[in-house]
């Protein structure tokens, strides 16, 4: 096939025309339907995506201001805009201060994980303190007190997801702190091209989710469509990359960092994401797939 080389947007509507057209013919259970997009047949994707940019703020921990992303709602009709989840309690950009500390703060009954985007500082709980700045991932269990301090001149900013604890789990008692920067790459050829840094599991203390990930995609390169069954909960969300593409069911939306989407699992709505530039760029993925054990 020739290289690309016209203007943005016709990039966009080139590698869509490969995609509706193309891939359609690679094997019986990875047909997309031919059909055009009919509403209140399709799913409605705008209703699937929220940014913390159109989102009111909350003042969570003390000091700690959110602003929402996902919400708690219905995976298959939101009733608002980005009130999709069902497993998951809230996805949020959160923001600290230059200088500010939050109150000690203990969990109950859910559990957090942070990804530091920009600033740095510290977090302390179990009777230890750790070094954090951005790239930095923190799963912060049930029951444990803990609290943080941005001790940069800039806001401390990150992505918050908080998940209820299953009955009967055991969480951990201590603080999970990992660098991504120096996570090494899982994988490149996933889903023909995504990039993957394993963060955390659910041998590593997660309760509901499953698997919290970064997700990066080469220049030029869109991940193969696929969609989702019921009971998955599947998040993805722009770290950097300011003209990444989603593609959802029918449809195409420029995805900006701070944007995030969950597919709707009804089994007939594929997803990817396409990187039309000659930059990478890196998404945050977090997903529950099914019932499974917890750590008792």
């Amino acid at each position: 096939m020739r290289r690309i080389t016209l203007m943005y947007h016709t990039k966009i509507l080139t590698v869509s025309f490969l995609v509706l057209f193309g891939i359609a013919s690679v094997g019986g259970a990875q047909n997309l339907d031919g059909n055009p997009y009919t509403p209140g047949v399709d799913a409605n994707i705008d209703m699937f995506m929220g940014s913390w940019k159109e989102s009111m703020p909350q003042h969570t921990h003390g000091n700690l201001v959110e602003r929402d992303i996902l919400t708690k709602g219905d995976p298959l009709n939101p009733p608002t805009k980005g009130a999709v989840l069902k497993y998951t309690n809230r996805f949020t950009f959160a923001t600290l201060e230059d200088g500010a500390s939050i109150m000690p703060t203990t969990l109950s009954g859910e559990q957090e994980i942070l990804f530091l985007l920009s600033g740095k500082g510290t977090i302390t709980g179990g009777g230890k303190t750790y070094d954090i700045h951005a790239g930095s991932t923190v799963l912060i269990p049930a029951g444990l007190e803990f609290t943080m301090k941005n001790s940069s001149d800039v806001p401390m900013t990150m992505y918050l997801i908080n998940e209820p604890v299953p009955r009967g789990f055991r969480p951990n008692d201590f603080l999970l702190v990992r660098d991504e920067n120096v996570i090494p790459v899982a994988s490149d050829t996933g889903h023909w091209c995504h990039v993957v840094k394993a963060l955390f599991s659910t041998t590593d203390g997660l309760g509901t989710l499953q698997a919290i990930l970064t997700v990066g995609f080469p220049p030029m390169r869109i991940a193969h469509p696929h969609s989702h069954e019921a009971g998955c909960e599947e998040v993805w969300t722009t770290i950097c990359g300011e003209k990444n593409v989603a593609f959802i069911g029918k449809q195409l939306r420029i995805q900006p960092p701070g944007t995030g989407y969950m597919i709707p699992p009804d089994g007939k709505t594929p997803h990817a994401n396409i990187n039309t530039t000659t930059e990478p760029f890196k998404m945050l993925y977090f997903a529950r797939y099914g019932d499974h054990d917890v750590r008792p």
